[in-house]
């Protein structure tokens, strides 16, 4: 019989014990792989929030700041920026650089409840912008590198000369239960405290794309020009007026615009009635994402933009600064829970220890025997070490499946409160160290036991048996 054969039946013959140890492995290497899998995915998909495009472009203040206004919808950028500004990426003299440029206008926000008191609603970013988001830029890549497009689940894209049309994201539909062809009036204001807007008749809901874009509202960005307090005040003696407030500093440069005024576009209501759009003037953008025609682009751009001497505006590459958040934030988080994790391993290791150590008095007349028929030393050693190892194995694998099972458990959670996508089959290249710093960590405490079987005196056991 193999020293693995009589490792297992020793196990087998402790079946609740043995059990229950196997099981506290599990559940430690079920929360290690809980933390390597969320955290791998999360830093995944957070990254690849910021794809898509080169550049973020915002009034001069905290890159940071600027990163999640935009990219995450998390607070509010700093400062807006003068409309002309906007128009240098797309036929001015930032152009010969720019493939596309979207601009991005903040500041009110979708209340789900849509009016109903005690309804318990959830509050979403409204992103005002134009078709050029969903049509020609994209939210990430797969594997390969190959970009992925935004899909519509429902519906089309909204039309730039319809301006109270709007797109869901599919987290807020789902959440919302609105459906195309339906009505929201967005809440001025990210605080959902404020007036309620004009009607946006929805047109579509996007695939997930497992960005933070899911949990947003957007809408035409003509459209939000026209609803009450986002136009600013027509300029009198020369001077921008600053209100309504939180429209950024006084005194902030204006660009001029060399090429005067374009024709102002065609627009319809959701009736197909003509309606007229609001003056250049009286515009402004919360940011601008652009997409560089080439790879030198980002670099010229950027040193242009923040070396100018008026220093008024900030030109931040995303995937740096999130590259930096998961780093500087969410790293030491991870190492944390996996210390944590690493302890309840070590403890359920300990519990091995423990179970075939006590295990070993009973068993001295066992292994007396197996020595009298010729049983080395040694070979008796590798016997209690082996089952430790295949204690250690059970629980490992076992822990394994378990950890993925409740990673495909939580996964809608996650996704209704972060739009993080988690699957079971979800894996990261640190769980293949898993198994084998189980063997190891088994054999170490396997050593214990296994040097006191390798002490049992024969004579002594087989006589006291007698």
């Amino acid at each position: 019989m193999s020293l693995w054969r009589i490792a297992w039946k020793n196990m087998r013959q402790r079946g609740v014990a043995s059990t229950l140890t196997a099981l506290s492995m599990a559940l430690g290497v079920a929360a290690m792989i809980g933390v390597i899998v969320i955290h791998s995915v999360a830093v995944r998909q957070f990254s690849s929030d910021a794809q898509g495009y080169h550049l973020i472009v915002g009034g001069k203040g905290g890159d940071t700041q600027l990163v999640l206004s935009t990219v995450f919808h998390l607070g509010q950028a700093r400062y807006t920026i003068p409309y002309s500004f906007y128009r240098e990426f797309t036929d001015g003299r930032h152009a010969s650089l720019v493939q596309t440029a979207v601009p991005y206008c903040l500041g009110d926000s979708f209340d789900t409840s849509r009016g109903e008191e005690d309804s318990g609603g959830d509050l979403f970013r409204v992103v005002a912008t134009t078709p050029d988001l969903f049509d020609t830029l994209s939210y990430g890549a797969d594997s390969e590198g190959n970009p992925l497009s935004y899909g519509f689940r429902e519906g089309r894209n909204f039309k730039a000369d319809r301006p109270f049309e709007a797109v869901l994201g599919s987290v807020v539909a789902a959440k919302s239960g609105v459906r195309v062809g339906d009505t929201i009036n967005p809440t001025h204001g990210i605080g959902g405290t404020g007036d309620r807007h004009d009607d946006f008749k929805v047109v579509g809901v996007l695939e997930p794309t497992g960005t933070a874009n899911d949990r947003a509202v957007f809408v035409n960005i003509e459209g939000f020009y026209l609803l009450d307090g986002h136009a600013l005040s027509p300029e009198s003696d020369g001077a921008k007026s600053t209100e309504p407030a939180n429209r950024g500093p006084v005194g902030q440069p204006q660009i001029a615009d060399p090429r005067g005024v374009l024709p102002p576009p065609v627009l319809y209501d959701n009736e197909g009635n003509e309606i007229q759009p609001l003056p250049e003037a009286q515009r402004e953008v919360s940011s601008i994402l652009v997409l560089c025609n080439s790879v030198i682009g980002p670099q010229v751009l950027a040193t242009t933009i923040n070396k100018d001497p008026d220093r008024s505006f900030q030109a931040v590459a995303p995937a740096r600064i999130v590259e930096g958040l998961m780093q500087n934030t969410v790293k030491p988080i991870q190492v944390v829970l996996l210390v944590l994790t690493v302890l309840i391993v070590i403890v359920a290791s300990i519990s091995i220890l423990v179970s075939i150590y006590n295990s070993m008095s009973e068993r001295s007349h066992d292994i007396a025997v197996m020595r009298a028929l010729g049983a080395s030393r040694t070979a008796v050693m590798l016997v209690v070490l082996g089952e430790s190892v295949l204690l250690s194995l059970a629980g490992g694998v076992a822990g394994i499946a378990l950890g993925h099972a409740l990673v495909a458990a939580a996964a809608p959670y996650v996704e209704d409160q972060t739009g993080i996508r988690l699957a079971f089959w979800e894996f990261d290249p640190w769980e293949l160290a898993v198994i084998p710093s189980l063997v190891v960590l088994a054999a170490l405490a396997g050593l214990l036991p296994a040097i006191s079987a390798y002490r049992t005196d024969v004579a002594k056991s087989l006589s006291g048996a007698r």
